[in-house]
């Protein structure tokens, strides 16, 4: 049997319902907020079968863990789990685009969020997490996610240098980022299938991640900070994928 997951926030159920109807199992509103946009999601519950259950501010509180729930709380079943085994289907549906984000223990549910959410602006194909020592969805991630958590498949591997390797045997691409790298992200084409891997907060890459990327690439810093926050610099990194695939040159201006 599935097992059942809360997501809160007008954005994150809208993307379930949206995207994984059959998923919806429980809704739950409060009455304190009568507005269109909480109105126009009871009423497509309703239509998938599912009444809303009104209930008090402070029982949604309690079930978004006091997270900003803005009047409205489900439970779903969860979606099936991807792993390394779930790669060459990714790769092969996704042809010459293929784009993967990688993140090598980001563990800060608020950055994988962001992360998220940037990969769905931006297409990517999978973003991919080892299993221990990394931040997993919750409905936190969920949240900050606005809604990309249900539409940007998720991929938790055992072993990550050895995914990264057998992306490699399907003709993917691996860029690492590095402070010490001497190639800039601007000096890449990510035009062919690519994998984008970024480090942890503060740590970076592991050692073993890092000896297995076929690039190392640095985001130009021109001020007095040694670093970005991991969403920030995915962030531009993504962008500068997008940048070249709508057609404007790796050294374009």
């Amino acid at each position: 049997m599935s097992k059942k997951i809360t997501i809160f926030g007008l954005h994150s159920v809208r993307a379930l319902m949206a995207q994984h109807p059959e998923r919806l199992v429980e809704f739950y509103a409060t009455r304190e907020r009568q507005d269109k946009p909480l109105q126009e999601l009871i009423q497509q519950a309703q239509q998938l079968g599912i009444k809303a259950q009104f209930v008090p501010k402070a029982s949604l509180d309690k079930r978004a863990e006091e997270g900003n729930h803005q009047g409205v709380v489900i439970t779903a079943l969860e979606a099936a789990a991807l792993s390394e085994h779930d790669l060459p289907d990714l790769v092969a549906a996704a042809g010459k685009k293929a784009l993967f984000l990688v993140l090598d223990g980001v563990t800060d549910p608020h950055n994988l969020g962001a992360c998220l959410r940037t990969a769905d602006a931006t297409g990517v194909t999978a973003v991919i997490v080892p299993r221990d020592k990394s931040a997993s969805i919750t409905p936190i991630v969920r949240k900050v996610a606005s809604g990309a958590a249900e539409t940007v498949p998720l991929v938790q591997v055992t072993n990550l240098a050895r995914a990264l390797r057998e992306l490699q045997e399907l003709q993917v691409w691996i860029i690492g980022t590095a402070g010490e790298a001497t190639d800039n992200l601007y000096a890449v084409d990510y035009t062919g299938p690519v994998a984008i891997v970024m480090g942890a907060e503060g740590d970076g890459m592991r050692r073993l991640t890092r000896e297995t990327c076929d690039q190392l690439i640095n985001i130009p810093l021109l001020g007095t900070v040694s670093s970005l926050n991991v969403s920030v610099a995915t962030a531009v990194c993504l962008y500068e994928v997008v940048r070249q695939r709508l057609g404007t040159s790796a050294h374009g201006v």
